[in-house]
């Protein structure tokens, strides 16, 4: 496996460049099945969890070809023509699926325009439950019968989808995408209540009604979606990544830099932008992006408890921790969202961060300084937590199992080394 070498304490300086949101990005391949047109989707980031969906749909008998890249001056989205207009079948397989949790996306669409579905139970990060069961019930009451056999889920619905009143008892926000491109083509009207807010979410019905959807409360926590016959396709670009955004904003933090992040906006993290200018950071917005850099009077530790957007999100709950292990003064972070996401404290601590966890809360002292050492990534987000605590330490740092890193950070050693970070990937 790869290895990531990061010799510390280099001041970042210069701009880097924001993807589209893998996250976003992920629902929006899988909507191409509503359609027997083409979907073009540009911005799209070059990243291991997108080739697995290209794959998956690839499977299926979705035509996909590259167009190009989108973009210019160092942000290469690739743009993708699909087309599933001669879908072959309507399985998506074990091998393909056990890759990535998102692929269970392919459920809401494939049961909807055919009426039938059998989807392997998904696999993915070990970051704690994410339970399908919200999907399942949510399907049922359109209408779909649906039996667990053999870790796959066999869903049927041969006299099609109906609109139902749908009230989540928790946000979910896969849950409320896969609703959302099922109900685009039930029969009548389907009401999403205690829907996800997030921009992935709202990202992902704005290219609905592009495709000729009708969904109103785009963005509030009630959706309201008129089912169609059918869907056309269109052109949509998706929005930037706002977790890239936030973990290079933390990169410029702890290394006393100022970075530009172009391509990306500020209203995207206004939570993170909130909890990272208690802490000492300055934010401003600058054409095309924002500027980010650590304030005079240095770092301060502040207590932050995740949330379901719009509040701080789980996917960020890493990287700051890493600020926070720097900054000064003593502070406290509360996981509400999953149960097993402080895999990566064992590891800074092996660093020297002073981190006690106690269930929910960890409670981190900062201002003692990091050091290099050798350290594991376990997920997605403790992967890049992990490089942010590198460049920050004292000394080298080798990062192993860093796959976990390809699938949601694009280009990441060139886009840190291009900023004046001292980075090196060693393939074995």
């Amino acid at each position: 496996m790869d290895r990531i070498l990061i010799r510390g304490t280099r001041r970042l300086t210069g701009t880097i460049h924001i993807g589209g949101a893998k996250n976003a990005a992920l629902p929006l391949l899988a909507a191409c099945l509503l359609s027997d047109k083409t979907l073009t989707l540009s911005n799209l980031p070059h990243l291991a969890d997108v080739s697995t969906m290209a794959h998956l749909l690839a499977d299926l008998g979705v035509n996909i070809s590259m167009n190009g890249t989108s973009g210019g001056g160092g942000n290469h989205g690739r743009v993708f023509e699909l087309n599933a207009a001669d879908i072959s079948k309507t399985t998506a397989p074990y091998d393909l699926v056990r890759k990535m949790r998102a692929s269970v996306l392919v459920l809401g669409p494939l049961l909807s325009r055919f009426g039938k579905a059998r989807v392997s139970l998904p696999g993915g990060c070990a970051i704690g439950t994410r339970p399908v069961d919200l999907h399942l019930k949510a399907l049922a009451q359109m209408g779909a019968e649906i039996d667990l056999n053999e870790g796959y889920i066999e869903a049927a619905a041969p006299d099609g989808l109906k609109g139902a009143h749908i009230v989540f008892p928790m946000v979910t926000v896969g849950g409320t995408e896969n609703l959302l491109m099922a109900a685009a083509l039930a029969e009548g009207e389907t009401i999403l209540a205690n829907a996800a807010r997030e921009p992935e979410v709202t990202d992902l019905a704005r290219c609905l009604v592009a495709m000729g959807a009708e969904i109103d409360g785009i963005g509030s926590d009630t959706l309201h979606i008129i089912g169609k016959k059918e869907l056309h396709g269109a052109d949509y670009a998706v929005v930037p990544d706002r977790i890239e955004t936030g973990s290079y904003a933390v990169a410029a933090a702890v290394t006393d830099g100022d970075l530009t992040l172009k391509g990306t906006r500020l209203d995207l993290i206004e939570a993170v932008a909130d909890i990272l200018r208690q802490a000492g950071v300055e934010i401003s917005e600058v054409d095309d992006g924002i500027r980010v850099r650590r304030g005079a009077g240095g770092l301060r530790g502040v207590d932050v408890m995740t949330e379901p957007y719009p509040g701080f999100p789980t996917d960020m709950q890493a990287q700051l921790m890493v600020l926070m292990s720097v900054a000064q003064g003593a502070s406290m972070m509360t996981e509400t969202i999953f149960e097993n996401r402080y895999m990566h404290v064992p590891e800074l601590s092996r660093m020297g961060a002073d981190i006690n966890v106690h269930g929910a809360s960890a409670i981190i002292r900062g201002g003692s300084g990091l050091k290099g050492a050798q350290v594991m990534a376990t997920d997605l987000r403790a992967s890049v937590s992990l490089v942010l605590a590198a460049l920050a330490a004292e000394g080298e740092t080798e990062i192993n199992r860093v796959y976990h890193l390809d699938r949601g950070y694009e280009r990441l050693e060139e886009k840190l080394a291009a900023c004046g970070a001292d980075i090196e990937r060693v393939k074995n």
